[in-house]
């Protein structure tokens, strides 16, 4: 019986670096389907990454897990997509300027957005995957009055889950696909809910 010839380093590395190439390539061919704002699947993404959709569930086991992995640094941090209001105070005009960023980006990003929602509505324990940028948008959003005099810590809590309705893909989706709003419309819509909840909530004397 002929041997088999012992694995070198070399022919190890070889297929590490392929593993780390074929990874590389559905990633990439993940963001570019993100990016175009087109439908993102699971066989459109193995086609654009010229591997077989056996090949792609190898390394990602479900939709979510690869679009969890895909959207890791396409988003801006909260600090960067509020640079336009860094210096205001108000958390009306904060607010505004955090769900119109957020919409917007689900826009741009809706095919993985509704893919995204669809792979884990039905799985729960899947959420996890899910980026909610809102929270951390909202927490950004509302700095200048979490520890304010005269804040209310319930309140402001209370105001923050509200938000987090308004302030979501679900939302703008309600409103174009089921109102039959266009996009303009219905970010100005979402925009005029959340504020006027922050404003109801942290008074009615702000503007």
């Amino acid at each position: 019986m002929q041997e088999t010839e012992p694995k070198t380093p070399q022919s190890a590395q070889g297929r590490t670096n392929q593993k780390l190439r074929t990874r590389v390539a559905i990633v990439s061919a993940a963001v570019e389907l993100m990016r175009s704002g087109r439908e993102v699947t699971m066989p459109e993404v193995a086609k654009a990454a010229l591997v077989s959709e056996a090949t792609a569930y190898r390394y990602f086991p479900d939709l979510a897990s690869l679009l969890q992995e895909s959207m890791a640094g396409e988003w801006p941090t909260p600090e960067q997509a509020l640079r336009a209001v860094a210096d205001s105070t108000d958390p009306v005009e904060r607010v505004a300027a955090a769900t119109e960023h957020l919409l917007r980006q689900v826009v741009a990003y809706q095919g993985a957005t509704r893919a995204m929602i669809a792979a884990t509505i039905t799985r729960p324990e899947a959420a996890a995957t899910r980026p909610a940028l809102r929270i951390g948008l909202i927490d950004h959003a509302l700095t200048p009055v979490t520890d304010a005099p005269g804040t209310d810590p319930a309140a402001l809590v209370q105001l923050k889950r509200d938000l987090a309705v308004v302030m979501s893909a679900e939302t703008l989706f309600t409103l174009t696909d089921l109102l039959h709003l266009d996009t303009e419309d219905a970010i100005a819509s979402a925009v005029h809910t959340a504020t006027t909840l922050t404003r109801a909530a942290l008074g009615a004397g702000r503007t």
